[in-house]
């Protein structure tokens, strides 16, 4: 039986105090979860090293394919932390001298949520670990902890504190980043040069990106802010969707008259941009952009997304573009999954990227890199420049030249009451199925409203020139309504068709949607 505290630690609900403690549990079940495939070898013992104080809610390390070593992924500063990416792509990045490959590789991070909602991240060479991975190790964490005593906690501790060593894998991972951009530019050694690029880390593990990927390409970064990691985050929340973070890198761009401005999240495995003008490159607009560049090189290709993305860009990528947009569920695992599994039938696809700014391309291990994805900008830019192109960002924004973008879009959260006598005991998630079975069958019943010919979460229905997604939340008792429209009227319209659908489930607070409705 996994004890109750361990799966607080997986849903990022433990105290810091536990972090040690339950790191040495985790990382021992993962240990024993590696050791079927490392062809006889073994590793002894797993240290718990925190790189940075208590406050910043980050530490990485990895596990060596060698007897009594484990190797510290961190740097030697606060400053210079490494990623959720940089931490996958240690188990793939063949050179000894940083002790790599690793077999393994863990992460503390709270993401973008407060110092003390810490949770794990698990990799080994063939991804992130998904859900059944994780239950395996909680129930061999579990396992490690009946049988833990004192003296075997003291014991482990020791001889990990002998086996660690320190490694700056930040240095490798950082010039893959610059190799790549100098040779889409034909190999120049600084074909940024003259670019002022602007980089928000949002005080997240980003800031590397100014000094050790653009500055050796030779772009200005003056104006760069929020460098240093910061896990109380005192100017605005690392996240590409947050409105406060948007407003801080497109203001820093134009008083700064930057050509471009790069913002991460916390752990940068997601990103966005803004070009010279102050528009913003996130959402809809940073998928558009992407899939531009990406069926430049594929043409054809399939872009998969999550369900919220817009008829707009559905337009933009078969229309426009050329290609195929497969609009799947929300969850960054579930759209690069089935962007896997549609190469395995057959179905190319070289991009799976979510609205959110997780984006993962089939080049780059199909891991979600928000570093690599502004890369993939920056190639752009470069080889522009190499051809003799000028312009700076406009070479950017021209590419989602004839992107169709809606007048209104809102996401409005219903709220599951489970304590409501209506749900009669059954949970939340069969009871968000029925309201979504029965807005379904009155959206039958309304010929104005078209149902989603293709579907793959929630009921999302056409009609009043826009449209909407009911769907229900991947963890939370939540149904979140996104409504997209040429006008305020046509989405009031949309949103009274759910309105009145919703309206028979008295366990739903529906006082977000009855407020959008309300007439001015």
């Amino acid at each position: 039986m996994i004890p109750e505290y361990l799966h607080k630690c997986y849903r990022m609900l433990f105290l810091e105090e536990l972090q040690v403690q339950v790191w040495m549990l985790f990382s021992m079940a993962l240990k024993c979860e590696l050791i079927p495939q490392m062809d006889g070898c073994y590793i002894q013992t797993v240290a718990v090293i925190l790189s940075s104080d208590k406050n910043s809610g980050l530490t990485e390390f990895g596990m060596r394919r060698r007897k009594n070593r484990s190797v510290e992924m961190r740097r030697e500063s606060r400053k210079r932390l490494a990623s959720t990416p940089a931490m996958f792509n240690s188990t793939l990045t063949e050179d000894e001298a940083f002790l790599c490959p690793v077999d393994g590789a863990i992460m503390i991070t709270a993401s973008h949520l407060p110092y003390n909602r810490n949770g794990f991240k698990f990799f080994t060479n063939a991804g992130g670990l998904g859900k059944a991975d994780i239950k395996e190790i909680l129930e061999r964490a579990a396992d490690v902890y009946n049988k833990f005593t004192d003296e075997s906690l003291t014991k482990s501790k020791r001889l990990a504190s002998e086996s660690v060593k320190k490694v700056d894998y930040m240095t490798v991972y950082t010039a893959d980043l610059v190799k790549a951009v100098r040779k889409a530019a034909g190999n120049i050694e600084k074909p940024l040069e003259g670019f002022h690029i602007i980089v928000d880390a949002g005080n997240g593990a980003g800031g590397f990106f100014a000094a050790k990927v653009l500055e050796p390409l030779g772009a200005i970064t003056s104006g760069s802010q929020f460098l240093e990691p910061d896990g109380l985050f005192p100017y605005h929340i690392p996240n590409p969707e947050d409105k406060a973070a948007m407003k801080a890198i497109t203001q820093a761009v134009l008083q700064n008259k930057a050509d471009l401005g790069i913002i991460f999240d916390t752990d940068v495995d997601r990103s966005a941009a803004v070009d010279s003008t102050g528009r913003e490159f996130n959402r809809n607009r940073l998928i558009a952009l992407i899939s531009a560049i990406v069926l430049e090189e594929h043409p054809g290709t399939t872009i998969v997304t999550d369900s919220v993305t817009s008829d707009g860009l559905t337009t933009f990528i078969e229309k426009k573009l050329g290609g195929k947009h497969h609009r799947f569920k929300r969850g960054y695992k579930n759209v690069i999954d089935e962007a896997i599994r549609l190469n395995s039938i057959g179905e190319e696809s070289h991009l799976a990227i979510e609205t959110s700014g997780h984006g993962a391309l089939k080049e780059n291990h199909w891991l979600d890199d928000g570093a690599y994805l502004m890369v993939k900008l920056l190639n752009k830019l470069a080889s522009a420049r190499a051809s003799g192109v000028g312009g700076g960002s406009k070479v950017l924004t021209n590419l989602i030249e004839g992107l169709q973008e809606p007048a209104v879009a809102v996401e409005l959260r219903l709220k599951i009451n489970q304590n409501h006598p209506d749900l009669k005991g059954g949970s939340f998630r069969e009871y968000g199925e029925a309201v979504l079975n029965h807005l379904e069958n009155s959206v039958d019943l309304d010929p104005k409203l078209q149902k989603a010919p293709v579907n793959y979460e929630g009921v999302r229905v056409s009609g009043y020139g826009g449209w909407f997604l009911l769907r229900l939340s991947l963890h939370d008792p939540v149904l979140p309504l996104n409504i997209e429209a040429p006008s305020n009227e046509d989405a009031v319209k949309l949103g009274l068709s759910v309105a009145s659908a919703v309206k028979e489930f008295a366990a739903i607070d529906t006082s977000a949607l009855d407020k959008f409705i309300q007439p001015s």
